[in-house]
Formats: C-alpha cells, structure tokens, sequence
C-alpha cells in the first residue's frame, strides 16, 4: 500500500494563534488574526512552489529561511526588525502536525496482515522527522519524498521508488491520497490503482474519475482490500 502524507495519514494543526503567540512572545510584535492567516497563505503558498529544493538538512535550513522571509513580507512592518533566526524559529514553532484520528490503527492492522506500506509524497526532507514527530514512522516500512528523489508527483518515478522500497509490483499495489492531480493521475500512470480519499468537509482538488473508488477515511481500506 502506496500512501500520500498530507491531507491522508497527516493534517497541519492550527497553525493561525500559535504563529500570534510565538510572534509575541519571542519577536515582540502583536499581529491581529487576520494578518496571520494571510502570513502564513504567503508561507505556505511559497513553500509548496520550492519543497523540492530541499533534499538534505543544509537545504532545508535554507528553504525554512526562505520561507520565514516570505511570511515577513506579509506581515505588518513592525516584523521588518525581528532578526531571520527568531522569525524562523517562531514560524517553525507554530508549524506542528498530528495523525488523523484513525492513522495509526489502521496502519497496525495493515501490518498485521502483512501488508507494507511505503509513503509517497510531495514533501522535503523534514518528513521524516514529521512521521517520527507523529509515532507513526514504526508502523511504515519506507518513505519517498519528492524532494529526495528529485521527482514529485504526478510523475511515475516516484511511485516507481515507492514500489521498488514494498517489493511490490504495480499490480500489487494499491496508492491512497487526497488530490486527483497528483495522487489519481499519477497513480493511474504509473499502472497502480488509487483510492481517492475525501475527508468530511475537505474539497478535492477536481472530481474522481468514472472509476476511482473513493473513501471518507482509512478506516474501509482493510475491508476494500480484503474484498
């Protein structure tokens, strides 16, 4: 099994008062909640253009910094005079993610079955710390990002890396995640078949093909490939 990491075994927690708390507390300025989510929309819209610039941890200190520059430009001037080092830090600090509620069950009885499961996503390096962060790095049997491979999704290779760590042939192979672009079509080019996952409230980036099964959660997965 063939899993994407954000939006599928993964969700960024709130990220909008923590980012006020850390601003205050460690750079002294105050910024209203509404200047923070755009922030952090100017962030993470820059962080998404260059994740794949960081391969390697002298990389991602550079792409962390970057993307601390980005967030300043957003935020009001008062941030103009906090030094780079404690605006990282803070945007660093307010930046924490959690399994989603049914994760870590799911992947247990996975395993149990004997299935392997290998995570294939768009990120940088720093994944691996996020699904060790999370406790779910034990339950996996490989991780390939983007970043590291040099490849993103939709692109085949890096399904084909994922395949190559489960020992498993595309036929064997199922791959869930969340977006059609990159999940269903790249999942479908490289000959594996996707389980789009739709959680409650979430939009998907375009509707599921004539075909594709969909899902609410992991949860029915285990039934699905038993079936």
């Amino acid at each position: 099994m063939l899993l994407d990491a954000l939006g599928t075994l993964v969700e960024l927690e709130p990220p909008v008062e923590p980012l006020r708390r850390e601003l205050r507390d460690r750079c002294g300025i105050e910024v209203s909640a509404v200047q923070a989510a755009a922030a952090l929309r100017a962030e993470i819209a820059f962080y998404r253009a260059h994740h794949d610039e960081a391969p390697d941890r002298t990389r991602l200190a550079d792409l962390r910094r970057r993307a601390a520059e980005a967030l300043r430009e957003a935020l009001p001037p008062a941030a103009a005079k906090v030094p780079p080092g404690e605006l990282t830090a803070a945007l660093l600090a307010a930046l924490r993610f959690r399994a989603f509620p049914e994760v870590p069950e799911v992947l247990r009885a996975a395993r149990e079955r004997g299935l392997r499961l290998v995570v294939v996503s768009n990120w940088d390096v720093s994944l691996h710390d996020v699904l060790a962060a999370t406790g779910l790095a034990p339950l996996l049997d490989g991780v390939v990002t983007s970043a590291e491979l040099g490849s993103p999704k939709p692109q085949t290779a890096i399904f084909a890396r994922g395949l190559e760590l489960a020992g498993a042939t595309a036929r064997e192979a199922v791959h869930v995640g969340d977006s059609v672009a990159h999940d269903v079509a790249g999942a479908r080019a490289a000959g594996i078949e996707p389980l789009l996952l739709v959680r409650d409230g979430a939009e998907p980036d375009a509707p599921a093909p004539a075909g594709v099964r969909t899902i609410a959660s992991l949860r029915p997965l285990l039934r699905i490939l038993s079936a």
